[in-house]
């Protein structure tokens, strides 16, 4: 929804990934959280809750059109990721839902600190009707009393976000145990799900596993993949914890699920200290040393004969580790089982007998990106409304059917967004998307451009572009601009402050225009439909960085038959 009256639910990647899920576990549980709003909501400033009628109509019509569109329900929805929460707009969603015949589809609040939103909870009788879960950001495996107060469900409902190496894998087992253990916190929430990102954007390989290569197709199937599944693989949604959760004499912890039909699964970690650090919030020191631990099954469970049983166990000393095999079912007598425990391991014992380690092919090897690259965005039905390998950091630029000319354009890629969204990170005033080799020095770009913006308009490609997500608008780089007044600009940076060059390029809106741009150590130059129109600029930074297209404001503009020559 681009636009107020672009009604679009075919967007993206997320439409796609949601039904795969359901296809792989039709029980998993769909949630969705605003992380930023279409400049519209908020009539041109940077808040949603001016006008909380729109910004519910907003939420509540993407809830409708996953239903509508593709069958999807939507259980949950927060309010604003990591910002501030409105608690009229709290009220107004609960009530836009209810009316909307999504009575069923709860609220988060506020996906942020516990803390104020526990105490307006705790203060406002009509906020807490409408809230069913409080949901904190990298609580440290803590929650805080007065949210117990609340009696609402408590979530880590963002939490990970570390390097997926085997410390991560460790953090990932401590804080999946713990959270609930320290902080009855019944969900865990990793973002991200997979690290498919440039590996030079940040928070790289902050996933589960780590596909950052689709054109290469090499993919990791990383340790927190197989800690997750010593949870997920024993457990469903709608599943409760017992009481009789805790931590281990020597260190670790344990819990035990149960879905109330006599079935059970515990999961005992083991994770040291050094082993298991997340990247946030700062971890105190504790011991954990190898131990025999026992277990006594009381009440309905002290019936069970025999549990199967799941081992990880992490090796940071040999890198030999193994995750996620089965091994002997253990035998229970009287109720009870005894267990050596060793360091940094992980153990699920269960009455399920449905696990299984699922087998996956060998990933193809991992390459550069192609240092010869084109794209024409030729293109007629397209699976994804982005074209691949474009990593947009401002703006959106999808695949666009150009009905208006009958010549070689029809199908280009079109940067959509004309006004400024209601941003959740820092993001830049020029739109921007980014593509191919972080390493790239050398290199010729070269692209198709068309303006739609009389006089205003502007549109650029650029080389060695140094910065994207949070950081964007810092990025340096080679960025040569044409403009619909005529004229053209080489700066060093993407906002135009440092400029190395400029001068007439009679270059207007609605007629296509083809740029390269050529960079060569210090030295750049840069044709116009073939022509030089400047040459043996000199670039005062950046060494290398991706090859990027863009445009000067939020404003339509198009781009077609996109080129890259790099030297390696």
């Amino acid at each position: 929804m681009h636009y107020e009256n672009d009604e679009n639910y075919f967007r993206g990647y997320e439409w796609w990934l949601m039904k795969e899920a359901k296809k792989r576990n039709p029980n998993i549980t769909l949630i969705s959280l605003p992380w930023a709003f279409p400049g519209w909501v908020g009539h041109g400033k940077n808040w949603p809750y001016d006008f909380p009628d729109i910004t519910a109509a907003y939420v509540v019509n993407w809830i409708l059109g996953a239903k509508q569109y593709h069958d999807l329900d939507i259980q949950y929805v927060g309010i604003w990721n990591e910002r501030n929460y409105d608690s009229k707009y709290i009220k107004l969603l609960r009530y836009t839902l209810d009316k909307s015949g999504l009575d069923t589809v709860r609220i988060i609040a506020s996906d942020s600190l516990w803390e104020p939103v526990v105490q307006s909870l705790l203060l406002d009788p009509e906020l807490s009707r409408a809230v069913d879960v409080i949901g904190a950001h990298y609580p440290g495996t803590s929650s805080v009393k007065e949210a117990l107060k609340t009696q609402k469900k408590l979530w880590s409902s963002e939490d990970y976000s570390t390097f997926n190496d085997e410390v991560g894998g460790g953090c990932w087992a401590r804080i999946l145990n713990q959270n609930y253990v320290n902080g009855l916190m019944t969900a865990t929430i990793s973002w991200n799900l997979v690290a498919s990102y440039y590996k030079d954007l940040p928070f790289s390989r902050d996933g589960l596993m780590t596909a950052e290569e689709p054109w290469s197709g090499s993919y990791v199937v990383e340790s927190p993949i197989w800690i997750t599944a010593h949870t997920t693989q024993f457990t469903q949604p709608g599943w409760s914890y017992l009481h009789t959760v805790g931590h281990l004499a020597q260190g670790g912890s344990y819990v035990a699920l149960t879905d109330g039909k006599g079935n059970l699964t515990v999961v005992i970690e083991t994770m040291t200290r050094d082993h298991s650090v997340c990247i946030r919030p700062p971890l105190p020191p504790f011991n954990v040393t190898s131990q025999n631990a026992t277990f006594h099954l009381q009440g309905s469970f002290a019936s069970i004969k025999e549990l199967q049983v799941w081992r990880s166990q992490f090796n940071f000393k040999t890198k030999k580790s193994s995750f996620f095999e089965t091994l002997t079912p253990q035998k229970l007598f009287d109720g009870s089982f005894t267990l050596e425990l060793a360091e940094d391991e992980v153990y699920t014992l269960t009455t399920m007998t449905t696990g299984q380690k699922g087998s996956y092919p060998d990933s193809p090897p991992s390459a550069r990106f192609p240092k010869v690259y084109k794209d024409h965005f030729n293109v007629r039905n397209p699976p994804f409304s982005e074209a691949p390998d474009f990593a947009d950091q401002t703006g959106v630029f999808e695949y666009y059917i150009n009905m208006t000319d009958p010549g070689p354009h029809v199908f280009t890629l079109r940067q959509v967004v004309t006004e400024r969204p209601v941003t959740w990170a820092a993001d830049a005033d020029q739109t921007i998307s980014v593509i191919g080799d972080y390493q790239w020095e050398n290199l010729t770009v070269s692209c198709d451009v068309f303006m739609e913006s009389m006089k205003a308009g502007g549109v650029f490609i650029a080389a060695r572009v140094d910065k994207g997500g949070q950081s964007v608008r810092s990025a340096k780089g080679v960025f040569f601009w044409v403009f619909a007044d005529g004229t053209y600009k080489v700066t060093n940076d993407l906002a135009g402050q440092t400029v190395l060059a400029e001068g007439l390029s009679g270059t207007r809106a609605y007629g296509w225009h083809t740029l390269s741009l050529t960079v060569e150590g210090q030295y750049a130059s840069g044709l116009l439909n073939g022509y030089p129109l400047w040459k043996n600029a000199v670039v005062l930074t950046t060494k290398n960085g991706w090859a990027a297209i863009g445009t000067h404001s939020f404003e339509l503009a198009q781009f077609d038959n996109f080129a890259v020559v790099a030297e390696y």
